[in-house]
């Protein structure tokens, strides 16, 4: 069974795509970026940015039955590679346990007040 999830981004409706999608035990998060879906803002510090981008992701696993402790995958896109290591101790804190396996790519964005966008796949809990 397929179960879509929304975020509430006008993205989503405007592009035609959901934050997330749930099939057959797995859970698949979109490129997400540092939007407050709330406010629709978004801040200029990367660290900040990636901070938010997680609690966007953490919400949508927590909606589909997961959390970040059940990824075991994660890409990252950020437009300049020199805001990488900056990201790394916001990484830690959401990732430090789980460990996933990563890929971090260097591509522009759709939008140029973005910094950084992460997609993640995990794996439902038994």
């Amino acid at each position: 069974m397929r179960r879509l999830i929304s975020s509430g981004s006008p993205f989503e409706a405007e592009i035609g795509y959901s934050r997330a999608v749930v099939q057959d035990g797995w859970v698949f998060v979109a490129g997400t970026t540092g939007f407050d879906y709330a406010t629709m803002e978004i801040a200029e510090d990367i660290a900040a940015q990636a901070e938010q981008t997680f609690r966007n992701i953490d919400a949508a696993l927590r909606d589909a039955g997961a959390d970040m402790s059940d990824v075991v995958r994660v890409s990252y896109f950020l437009p300049d590679a020199a805001d990488w290591e900056a990201c790394w101790p916001v990484i830690r804190a959401w990732l430090g346990e789980a460990r996933p396996a990563a890929t971090m790519i260097a591509a522009r964005l759709q939008d140029p007040r973005m910094k950084i966008e992460i997609e993640v796949t995990a794996k439902l809990p038994d």
